[in-house]
């Protein structure tokens, strides 16, 4: 098993930017804003001499007793719970606070070894900024710098060296990435709450809750899955704040990243132009889809019904994707949009050998050929597969260049209806034989 390192910390202590420094990434927003980081984040650690797992955390709090602030802190007690090693992180240029002092005593409370980590000392004497630091009782003070990465690999090295070397931990979760998406509060966070059984990430009823995307690995039936929780998106003209703008990025990193894109829509609201642009995202990027239509307990009969042609009016694009009435907060209905999430990964994945192909083609062109161009009319000859995720089928023949964006729609229902590969799009290539007499 790899060790966990968990950075602990009051707000704007600069945890985020050496998360980032330890994983070699910037999965974790960073701004000079505190309070950013709100739910627990994950990471594989790449700096160091073995492989090891780091836990960012919101701004701890202990003392706060309602609100979001209070959510944060109970994210933090719950990595602390699961640690082997706790980074205790403080500022070297404001110097110790009173909160420091509140959290030192829940840390050694904890039982968990401590590391204590005086940030931001970059130019400074390291024995003056670390001084005040040893009345904390959590031992001796280590000055680095996160954003420079002064000391961290000392500080990570002394970490690890309780715990023995184990090549054989593998970074890879087996199995699809799903990408939770949808507007604010619709209930994305709560959904995966409900799938994990513990309150993984803040569900808080407040649009904006989340603001990174969130990779948590999670197995359901022996099946390996890696859930992502991400910013609720809203319209483009509602979008102010340079923080929100970076979370609406990492959504659309998400999705890219991903297998599958669960679109969570709200039943007791109407679906929006905004629902229609996130799934034209998703689409774009050729992720597999299911839509899950969440709060269906908290509304009548008259307005389920409104849902309904709603989701078949306003996303009639999406005629390829599942859908299904849930609600997150009681759990109804949520394992039938897993086993949609496992058969659409499935198609998306799907490998159609070029025999195969190639007779659907002819099925296809028998049952409806292309229209002419001129006098000529184009020839579709024999097909393969490009590529998976979204599924690629090349098409080879002659003036395919000709062939209308029509045709082309038809050919993509034809291959879905004719292979049953429900829940993914499908992307069609052509490449027409060089013509000997151009010249």
């Amino acid at each position: 098993m790899k060790p966990t390192l968990v950075i602990v910390g009051r707000p704007n202590v600069g945890k985020s930017t050496l998360f980032n420094r330890l994983t070699k990434t910037r999965d974790a927003l960073v701004a000079d804003q505190p309070g950013l980081t709100r739910d627990r984040h994950y990471g594989h650690g790449r700096l160091g001499h073995r492989p090891y797992l780091v836990v960012d955390t919101g701004g701890f709090e202990p003392q706060a007793k309602e609100g979001i602030v209070h959510e944060m802190a109970r994210q933090a007690e719950a990595a602390i719970a699961e640690a082997d090693v706790l980074l205790f992180i403080v500022d070297g240029r404001i110097g110790l606070a009173p909160q420091d002092r509140v959290i030192a005593e829940l840390l050694r409370r904890s039982g968990r070894p401590v590391l204590l980590a005086v940030n931001k000392g970059e130019g400074m004497n390291r024995a003056v900024v670390a001084a005040e630091f040893h009345e904390l009782g959590c031992g001796e003070p280590y000055v680095i710098s996160s954003a420079h990465g002064d000391g961290v690999r000392e500080l990570i090295d002394l970490a690890l060296a309780p715990f023995p070397e184990d090549e054989g931990d593998s970074e890879e979760t087996a199995g699809p990435r799903v990408a939770i998406v949808g507007r604010p509060n619709v209930g994305k966070s709560t959904l995966i709450n409900t799938l994990l059984g513990e309150e993984r990430v803040i569900a808080f009823d407040m649009p904006g809750t989340t603001r990174d995307a969130i990779e948590i690995p999670f197995e359901r039936n022996g099946r390996g899955y890696t859930l992502i929780d991400t910013a609720g998106l809203r319209r483009k003209g509602r979008v102010f704040e340079t923080i929100e703008k970076f979370s609406v990025i990492k959504t659309l990193q998400a999705i890219e990243q991903s297998n599958v894109v669960v679109l969570m829509l709200d039943a007791s609201q109407d679906i929006s132009d905004q629902d229609a642009h996130i799934a034209g995202f998703a689409i774009d990027a050729g992720r597999a889809m299911v839509i899950a239509v969440n709060k269906w307990d908290m509304v009548d009969d008259y307005r389920r019904e409104r849902v309904k042609l709603d989701v078949e009016r306003k996303l009639n694009f999406l005629g390829f994707a599942r859908t299904h009435y849930v609600s997150a907060l009681k759990g109804q209905g949520i394992a039938s949009v897993l086993t949609s999430v496992d058969k659409a990964y499935a198609a998306a994945m799907t490998k159609i050998a070029t025999p195969k192909l190639t007779r659907a083609l002819i099925a296809a062109v028998e049952k409806q050929a292309p229209p002419r161009h001129g006098l000529f009319r184009p020839k579709l000859r024999y097909a393969h597969q490009g590529g998976s995720n979204p599924p690629i089928i090349v098409i080879h023949g002659n003036a395919l260049e000709h062939v209308p964006n029509s045709y082309t729609r038809f050919l993509e229902r034809h291959f879905l209806e004719t292979f049953k590969l429900a829940g993914t799009p499908l992307r069609i290539q052509y490449k027409s034989a060089r013509n000997p007499f151009t010249d």
